[in-house]
């Protein structure tokens, strides 16, 4: 097929080359072309001459076009207003101009191309490196037929394929690819795959992102078709960046409430220890707050911890922590994309209230064999990626370290000099392409974690989890992804202090995962998602058992929790006319807790209490014993203001079957999971938002105002005193509470230029009620209160200067209101018995957050042709070395109540960190 191709191709040349009986004149050019790009010195010859012109938009950025013309043919005046540059221009006999980097596209077969020996020849130099230019010039002039002639249906078709990366064959999401008559554009999905129907005809489609370099396909559209695009990474100068794609999207694009990161946007942020975190940079985004210093447990428009959904390639991770929270489970040198959804969230999602935080990997390098990692003061890192078949299947395999006891023994207390942490992670991930219609997608993870900190007592946990997923393209306007998920957290509290109380005790939860999502591409107005899902838990509520011989502890066990949860959903985006588009979906979940169980039945009327306990019943293995299920509406809309800016409104409901046990703010190593069941309903939120988008200078200033508003009902709170761990009737110690909060976040950013961040405003509230039952189960006489993440003002800051392509500073700024606390007010006695008097639940709060962290970047040379790239991170946490409480915390000295500040950062932590890659 390819010496048919380029025989034809031979033929068609020889045709244009000495198939004509006459020369056309060569037009003549006038005018004054002066400081004019060449895009807009190629729109006024086009306009004066019948010629067409083809470039590579990427290749011919910055050029400056001057030259004077009086009545001069074409080809003089080309050559005046090019000859300062690198670029070469080529003209054929069907009026063609082919403009292209150092060397012109050839026109004409050299007349001894049919010699023998010539076609190998040629052949050979398309392979060889100096070949690539001419031949990606070519590319953009090349027009390529889709299609069989008169196949099209009704005289339309629809063009597919995938965006991938030149040098790895890494997809590319996110880029923008459109023809501009008609105006008809689409973004490409997690997999980097594109669908659009156009009318059959000749077409320019563009392809444009953050990162590459913008690129063009002439397109002859017969019918439905594939094509596959490669595109460049694009490495800008000092003097400007210019962002094409996504440049509106904080305009156009129909979601709101979504926040999306790339790597490149997370490395520039100061994080403690000099690790890049992406939860840290999470917690810069309006909205978003953070639990407490040192935490990476995030409150999301005033929700709690365990109301969002974070996925790891849709595996579910239950603890995203390393280190109590110091620093985050995910290695940023796997990771290609962050998107968090805080309204408006799509159908595909559930389970939980407040967001969904999806985490996507790399593919890992298709082309060459390639690493990276980074040398700590606490961690290092090492990231392997090539290919396993070259062009179809690669690996991508990262790995994390610590080894920071050193730092412990450098402290002052010499009960912390005795502790010791540490952790490691390890994630992999492999794809395959099986053929054009059947792409494999596999990811594990692996983690652990081991500290004991100032006492006897060890603790560890672990994440594992999975996923396999095979992609099917149905056609070009329908594919599928079927999904298997796999989650399993655990952690171990160990005490061996006293051979004769020591203990371990221990939880665990299991989570198997099944979903199938399908995306239909009706036409560049109308797409469909549908799909459904099913996931099957299995919780350890904790198990306590003796360690070691000469141990006196008895075993306790709770018993164990199954449950299955499933879903039907269905989203349609519809563009109802060039400024209004809806969004309209419904998911439909239902859940099931499963036997065998044991339920105990309380006294009706009566408080629930051991006391209060009447009979239990006993539930068979696979009996329902509670069942809950429910419509989840969604709906969004879009109008366009103008050009620059949109207004935008959504509304999601949601349910959430688990919840999270604990007897902190922040994440902690001794909290548990609880599915629902007969006395622990689920969890329902509603929530409305509008927003004003509005973008200034060509896009490269973002501005938006979101409000939001939402109520939840039937979320955990607990009882004052309650117990969590090794409770066998739980329920005693549990409230169904509802709560609602509402808020405003301002937030500006710029994504081009020298300087460049994002400045983000929030302002919003956060209440709990619980007033059902008995005055015994009321809080606050059943009045609302500050929940837990009740802090009204926040304020995050995180500018980004680059002196030059190898120097570049950050800034991160956080303020944000105390957190809401419970005080002991004073001391009494009943019966000779001190008791202590509290105020109101979360009455108070402790002091204001503010921090300060800067960093300087310093990168190695940037040589295309190197063994390996090199950059050096210098940073200070806490620069300001403000004593930001991480707990407070009360002792009984002397017969008084006195209240302690346990600050983890109280002053300046500077740190290096070297970057490696080849």
């Amino acid at each position: 097929m390819n010496y048919i191709y380029r025989f034809t191709l031979l033929i068609g040349l020889s045709i244009l080359g000495f198939g004509s009986y006459g020369q056309t004149p060569e037009p003549v050019v006038s005018g004054s072309f002066q400081g004019l790009s060449l895009e807009q010195f190629v729109r006024q010859l086009e306009a004066q001459t019948p010629y067409r012109f083809f470039f590579d938009s990427a290749a011919v950025v910055g050029v400056q076009i001057t030259a004077q013309a009086q009545a001069q043919p074409l080809s003089l005046v080309l050559q005046q207003a090019l000859a300062a540059s690198e670029l070469r221009f080529a003209i054929d006999e069907e009026h063609n101009v082919f403009i292209t980097p150092r060397q012109a596209v050839p026109t004409e077969l050299p007349t001894d191309y049919f010699r023998p020996g010539a076609v190998a020849a040629a052949r050979a130099a398309e392979n060889t490196p100096a070949a690539s230019p001419p031949v990606r010039a070519a590319n953009v002039a090349r027009l390529y037929e889709i299609g069989r002639p008169g196949a099209a249906t009704a005289g339309k078709a629809t063009l597919a394929g995938h965006v991938r990366e030149a040098k790895s064959g890494e997809p590319v999401p996110g880029a923008s690819v459109y023809v501009e008559a008609p105006a008809v554009g689409v973004s490409t999905d997690q997999f980097g795959y594109y669908a659009l129907t156009l009318p059959a005809g000749r077409y320019t489609l563009n392809i444009r992102g953050i990162g590459i370099k913008n690129t063009r396909r002439q397109v002859q559209l017969h019918a439905d078709g594939k094509l596959d695009v490669e595109v460049e990474e694009d490495i800008t100068n000092l003097k400007e960046v210019v962002i094409e794609a996504e440049k509106d999207k904080n305009v156009a694009g129909m979601q709101m409430g979504l926040e999306k990161l790339d790597i490149k946007s997370i490395r520039q942020v100061p994080t403690a220890f000099g690790e890049t975190d992406i939860l840290r940079v999470v917690l810069t985004l309006p909205g978003v707050k953070s639990i407490g210093e040192g935490s990476t447990g995030l409150s999301v428009r005033g929700g709690a911890t365990d109301q969002n959904l974070i996925l790891f390639n849709d595996a579910t991770v239950y603890n995203p922590s390393h280190l109590f929270g110091f620093f985050s489970a995910f290695n940023p040198d796997v990771l290609k994309t962050v998107e968090l959804y805080k309204s408006g969230i799509p159908a595909r999602f559930g389970g939980r209230l407040s967001s969904v935080l999806d985490i996507a990997t790399r593919d890992g390098n298709k082309k060459k064999l390639s690493g990276s990692g980074g040398i700590g003061a606490l961690t290092s890192r090492l990231t392997l990626e090539g290919p396993i078949i070259k062009d179809k299947s690669s690996f991508l395999i990262g790995a994390r370290a610590s080894y920071s006891d050193w730092l412990l023994r450098l402290l002052s207390n010499q009960e912390l000099r005795q502790s010791s942490a540490g952790f490691y992670d390890l994630s992999a991930h492999l794809s395959h392409e099986l053929n054009d219609k059947n792409t494999l997608y596999a990811t594990g993870y692996l983690s652990q974690d081991r500290f004991r900190l100032a006492s006897d007592t060890s603790y560890a946990y672990q994440n594992r989890s999975g996923s396999l997923k095979w992609k099917h393209i149905f056609g070009n306007k329908l594919y599928g992804v079927l999904t298997g998920t796999y989650t399993n957290y655990e952690y171990q509290i160990a005490s061996e202090g006293n051979a004769v109380t020591s203990s371990e005790l221990t939880f665990g939860i299991r989570q198997l995962g099944a979903q199938a999502d399908f995306s239909y591409f009706h036409n560049a107005k109308h797409t469909l998602d549908f799909g459904a899902s099913t996931l099957r838990y299995r919780v350890q509520p904790g198990k306590l058992v003796p360690r070691g011989g000469e141990s006196l502890v008895a075993t306790d066990e709770l018993a164990r929790e199954q449950a299955q949860e499933s879903a039907l959903y269905v989203s349609d985006k519809i563009e109802v006319t060039p400024r209004l588009a809806v969004v309209l979906g419904l998911r439909y979940s239902f859940y099931q807790a499963l036997g065998p169980r044991e339920v105990n039945q309380y006294l009706a009327g009566a408080p629930r209490t051991p006391s209060t306990i009447t009979d239990t019943l006993r539930y068979g293995a696979g009996t329902s014993l509670a069942t809950y299920h429910g419509p989840e509406y969604r709906a969004s809309v879009k109008y366009a203001v103008s050009d620059n800016s949109s207004v935008k409104a959504s509304y999601n409901r949601t349910r959430q079957y688990i919840s999270q046990l604990s007897n902190t703010t922040s994440l902690s190593p001794t909290d548990t999971w609880k599915l629902s069941d007969a006395y622990v309903r689920p969890q329902v939120g509603d929530q409305v938002a509008l927003g004003y988008y509005r973008n200034f200078r060509h896009n490269t200033i973002e501005t938006s105002v979101e409000a939001y508003y939402k109520r939840m009902r039937d979320f955990v709170d607990y009882k004052s005193g309650a117990k969590l761990l090794l409770n066998h009737h739980l329920e005693t110690d549990l409230i169904n509470a509802q709560g609602k909060a509402y808020g405003v976040e301002f937030s500006i950013r710029k994504a081009t230029g020298k300087i460049n961040g994002w400045l983000n405003y929030t302002y919003s509230r956060s209440w709990v009620r619980a007033n059902a039952g008995s005055a015994a189960e009321q809080i606050n006489r059943g009045e609302y209160y500050p929940s837990n993440f009740d802090k009204p003002h926040d304020v995050t800051l995180a500018g980004n200067y680059r002196f030059s392509r190898r120097f570049s500073t950050s800034l991160n700024f956080n303020y944000s209101t105390g957190r809401p606390i419970t005080l002991p007010l004073a001391r009494y006695y009943v019966d000779d018995v001190a008791r202590v008097f509290y105020s109101d639940r979360n009455a108070y709060r402790v002091p204001d957050y503010y921090r300060v962290d800067f960093a300087m970047n310093i990168e190695g040379g940037h040589q295309a042709k190197k063994l390996a790239h090199s950059s050096w991170t210098v940073a200070i946490y806490n620069l300001t070395g403000r004593r930001n409480p991480y707990s407070v915390y009360f002792r009984s000295q002397g017969g008084q109540i006195k209240g302690y500040q346990l600050s983890i950062f109280g002053q300046p932590i500077p740190t290096v960190t070297y970057n490696f890659k080849f």
